[in-house]
């Protein structure tokens, strides 16, 4: 099957052709960080007119780039949520007027579904039940998933996700937007122990997550800082608010990992590219005798690729949707699906 899939959730405009849900053909994206740095942060109404521009060039490159005709294609996967509603609208709108032209099936899918679908797109995709660590500029949760379309969400943040964490404390630092990226390679510069940063752990046994705290901490800190003294603490500073995000990290995704009894952890979205979570959570897999499996860095970032796997995989279990589909900035992940629920092969 030749899944075509498009992503347009926040600044990324993105088109893909994806074989079987397994095989990347094509992955197209467009990226619009340096538009929006000028600004500390995506601007919704700059990012929609962007993908208005990009989205038909993304669409007709992926194509081409995967030899391949829209009469080839034998499925449409978009992205309806979670996401700025207006950039999701240029996506939905594009994908159904491909549909109702081209007559191919439609299929909805949910940003954080796509994150996790990437790790289909690996050599070794994880087998069911696993646990999903889905990290990135909204969302930090913790996803038990049972077989496919089945998820169950263990925890969440309560506040800042953690790569809005790391943007804000990253431009804090002068790091710029977007900022996880080079706030990772400056920690790598640091010195442990120069500072002491927590997270909050919140009650005992709770899964969910919470980084408002940690980042006022490390405001708190730069504020009487002069540009001098801040250029020598910086490296210690990003070092200390990493290694405290990332253990607690780890740490609620091993303990939701033993409580569930799952056998492997998968890794997903923009956070998961950071190497100290790679690399700490690779170390508390092999204590537990856990299997650990994550994207390539440019599928945790938002792509179509991955939009078009979990379509791929998501289609037989909800079918076709009409004409009437609309996106949804808040869609919730364990949305209930429609149909039956087969059993499909990986």
């Amino acid at each position: 099957m030749l899944t075509l899939g498009i992503e347009s959730s926040c600044d990324e405009t993105s088109a893909a052709v994806v074989r079987d849900g397994r095989e990347i053909l094509a992955n197209v994206i467009s990226s619009q960080a340096s538009l929006h740095r000028r600004y500390g942060g995506v601007v919704p109404e700059i990012a929609s007119r962007r993908h208005l521009e990009t989205l038909l060039p993304a669409l007709e490159e992926a194509l081409q780039g995967a030899g391949v005709s829209l009469a080839e294609i034998d499925l449409l996967a978009v992205t309806v949520g979670p996401g700025l509603l207006g950039a999701l609208l240029v996506g939905v709108a594009a994908a159904k007027a491909l549909a109702f032209c081209r007559g191919i099936p439609l299929v909805p899918v949910n940003h954080l579904a796509g994150h996790i679908y990437a790790n289909f797109l690996g050599e070794s995709p994880p087998e069911f039940p696993f646990l999903c660590l889905v990290v990135s500029g909204g969302h930090s949760d913790l996803v038990l998933v049972r077989g496919h379309g089945d998820f169950r969400i263990l925890g969440r943040t309560r506040d800042d996700a953690a790569g809005e964490a790391f943007d804000k404390v990253a431009r804090s630092l002068g790091l710029g937007y977007p900022g996880g990226a080079a706030l990772d390679r400056l920690a790598g510069r640091g010195e442990a122990g120069r500072y002491s940063f927590t997270c909050a752990r919140l009650e005992p046994g709770s899964l969910d997550f919470s980084f408002s705290g940690i980042k006022t901490a490390v405001l708190r800190v730069l504020k009487p800082l002069d540009p001098v003294e801040l250029d020598r603490q910086s490296p210690h500073i990003a070092r200390s608010f990493q290694e405290s995000v990332v253990e607690v990290l780890v740490e609620k995704t091993m303990a939701a990992a033993l409580r569930e009894g799952v056998r492997t952890v998968a890794l997903a979205g923009g956070v998961a590219a950071n190497s100290a979570l790679r690399g700490r959570m690779a170390e508390a897999a092999a204590r537990l005798s856990l299997g650990l499996v994550y994207p390539s860095p440019v599928l945790c970032t938002d792509n179509a690729a991955m939009i078009a796997s979990a379509g791929t995989f998501l289609f037989p279990l909800i079918g076709p949707a009409g004409l009437d589909l609309e996106a949804s900035a808040g869609l919730p992940l364990e949305s209930p699906l429609r149909g039956p629920r087969p059993e499909i092969s990986q």
